[in-house]
């Protein structure tokens, strides 16, 4: 299996969908788009997005089909793709993957043989955390084992740290938005577009380019 590289925004969002529900488990889709790393030939599966679902029950499969296809259709018209799964379990020191996880990653590594499943570690999320707070597994003879920590690359770790603990201490996370939210009223953007252009602004301003 190849690199895989995460951007600051699917981070910084699958944090805040975390924060926003600390007392319950929360799950979400990984979106990427595939690019040439400037070293070598192999393509890096670069992990651009991610959509916030459910936080008042992981497990319901009608919903989950049906964000899966909403997902699908508007990753596709924005030239992303699915290509993982991540989720927080409610227990402090649940950082295994369930069965939910293990086969919710598997239907979407069926599309895209490449695809990750990551568990955040909630023992290690905290507002300024030294290392990522998560785990990166990829699939091996259809069993999910954690990914050599050599291929998972970040666009920019320490931009991707700061900016996650700007908007945890201003509690940005009370407008994350995610599926179970839409669900209750449609009104609300489970893109999250709003947010992704803060989070860009931020990411602009950690890197002396505004």
């Amino acid at each position: 299996m190849g690199e895989v590289e995460i951007s600051p925004r699917a981070y910084v969002k699958m944090c805040l969908h975390a924060a926003r529900y600390p007392h319950v488990g929360v799950n979400g889709l990984l979106l990427a788009h595939k690019r040439r790393p400037t070293a070598g030939p192999p393509e890096c599966l670069y992990i651009m997005d991610c959509v916030p679902l459910f936080h008042s029950n992981l497990s319901l499969t009608v919903m989950l089909e049906v964000a899966l296809n909403q997902v699908d259709s508007w990753s596709s018209e924005s030239d992303l793709f699915l290509a993982g799964y991540y989720q927080a379990n409610s227990g402090l020191d649940d950082k295994s993957p369930t069965s939910l996880a293990e086969k919710t990653a598997a239907r979407i590594a069926d599309l895209c043989g490449e695809a990750v499943l990551i568990m955040l570690d909630n023992r290690k999320f905290t507002i300024n955390p030294r290392l990522p707070p998560l785990t990166v597994l990829e699939q091996r003879d259809r069993q999910w084992v954690p990914k050599d920590k050599n291929l998972v690359m970040w666009t920019d770790w320490e931009a991707s740290r700061y900016i996650c603990k700007s908007l945890l201490e201003a509690k940005v996370y009370s407008r994350l938005v995610d599926f179970d939210s839409h669900l209750d009223d449609i009104r609300q953007d489970w893109t999250n577009q709003q947010l992704n252009v803060e989070i860009a602004q931020l990411v602009s301003v950690a890197n002396g380019s505004a």
